[in-house]
């Protein structure tokens, strides 16, 4: 069997920055087993694997080196893009049991806007010990959502130099940990941790920004936002709050086309 694969740098229009991803479209599901071999063998944040209904839209499963992965931002970007380019459309439909529907529309200036259900975080209760101990700066807030802890801090100096204990932070699975901030060049930004589902800190996480955008929305009384998050290749993204979705908008750019021989 052979397969094709691209990787695609996605929430960048540089290549080297943002966060990669694996992309594979195939006509019929691969066994569970392979997809997860596949991913650790591709060894980045995500795999995306999509598969065309009969309705016209793409079933979509995310798998990252460890393990799958119930949803992924910048991979379903990365999966757009190359859907778009193979097709010749300007939206893809994607369908995941965890998020439901997932509508993105190409624009006309060759960005991506992606709709997802929000997924705003509330006050964290009960809180583990090993999620302070895991941080080199204390927060001073605390949230969570189904996804992750949010920790707040009160300036990005903080969140930019922040150290984790990773062997701590994986005890907190399966959450994960962001961290974010008020930014004075952007609206916020924010490190996304993940030692027990992926790796030690995700380059550029797209479905922690369906959580991150409500609560600064919030706090800074405006639905439109610019988000950067600040890992060591960066990624920014549009940010806008509805009242059940966030729509997060941002770019892609080809690094590579292959091909997997199984």
């Amino acid at each position: 069997m052979q397969l094709t694969i691209h990787q695609i740098d996605a929430f960048t229009s540089e290549l080297f920055k943002g966060n990669y991803a694996a992309v594979i479209d195939v006509e019929a599901w691969l066994s569970d087993e392979l997809m997860l071999q596949i991913g650790a063998e591709n060894n980045v944040s995500e795999t995306a694997f999509t598969c065309k209904q009969a309705d016209g839209s793409f079933a979509i499963r995310w798998f990252s080196p460890l393990m799958e992965i119930d949803f992924c931002g910048h991979a379903t970007l990365a999966a757009a893009f190359v859907l778009c380019e193979q097709h010749d459309v300007k939206q893809v439909t994607f369908h995941a049991p965890a998020v439901g529907e997932l509508i993105i529309n190409k624009n006309n200036d060759a960005s991506f806007a992606m709709t997802f259900p929000k997924q705003a975080p509330s006050e964290a209760e009960n809180i583990p010990s090993e999620l302070f101990d895991g941080l080199s700066i204390q927060p001073i807030k605390v949230l969570k959502n189904q996804q992750a802890y949010f920790v707040i801090y009160e300036n990005e100096e903080d969140v930019v130099h922040l150290k984790t204990d990773s062997s701590l932070l994986k005890t907190l699975y399966p959450l994960d940990v962001v961290a974010t901030a008020k930014s004075s060049e952007y609206d916020f930004i924010s490190r996304y941790f993940w030692p027990a589902s992926g790796g030690d800190e995700d380059f550029v996480t797209g479905s922690i920004h369906t959580g991150l955008a409500p609560y600064w929305a919030q706090q800074l009384g405006k639905k439109s936002l610019s988000a950067y998050q600040a890992s060591s290749r960066g990624g920014h993204m549009q940010c806008d709050v509805g009242d059940h979705t966030v729509t997060l908008t941002g770019r892609a750019v080809r690094y590579m086309q292959g091909t997997i021989y199984l």
